[in-house]
């Protein structure tokens, strides 16, 4: 990217960009519609969080394996990592039930790539996390409950 048009994204903030993907071809019409409407990132509620991410009723599965604390110490940086055993796994999202907004990761999974994530989230207090996995088209999860000894979101 050279630097004019660096200085063309910055200055045109995300109403700029989107005109310059449509411009360039990259994104079409329909596709700019969908990206208008609210991010799964930004939803205040778990349900709202699993329907703008197109899973509204997940089947629960056990081949979906959460690996984090019983306890967390600082909810500030709780370590937690998703295997899923499930075939052809296309994404894995993490969701904290009682945080602000639900949604705190979402991964694309290539093909041919190992199902398995690790990342730290930000708590803000005891909660049931979980992990949504969509396979072959299809939405599954698995909860766990993780307790915080010391807030993370604020406290």
């Amino acid at each position: 990217m050279n630097s004019s048009r660096r200085h063309v994204l910055k200055a045109g903030g995300s109403a700029g960009v989107l005109a310059l993907l449509l411009a360039a071809g990259i994104v079409r019409p329909g596709e700019a519609l969908a990206q208008a409407s609210p991010s799964a990132f930004e939803v205040k509620t778990l349900t709202e969080a699993l329907k703008a991410l197109g899973a509204q009723n997940p089947a629960v599965s056990d081949a979906i394996q959460i690996k984090a604390p019983e306890i967390a110490e600082n909810g500030a940086v709780v370590p937690i990592g998703v295997e899923s055993r499930l075939p052809g796994t296309q994404s894995i999202a993490l969701l904290v039930e009682k945080n602000p907004q639900p949604l705190t990761a979402s991964f694309d999974i290539p093909p041919g790539t190992e199902p398995n994530i690790s990342t730290r989230v930000k708590m803000g207090e005891s909660s049931d996390v979980y992990a949504l996995v969509k396979a072959e088209g299809k939405f599954y999860v698995a909860k766990k409950e993780i307790k915080i000894t010391l807030g993370g979101c604020g406290g």
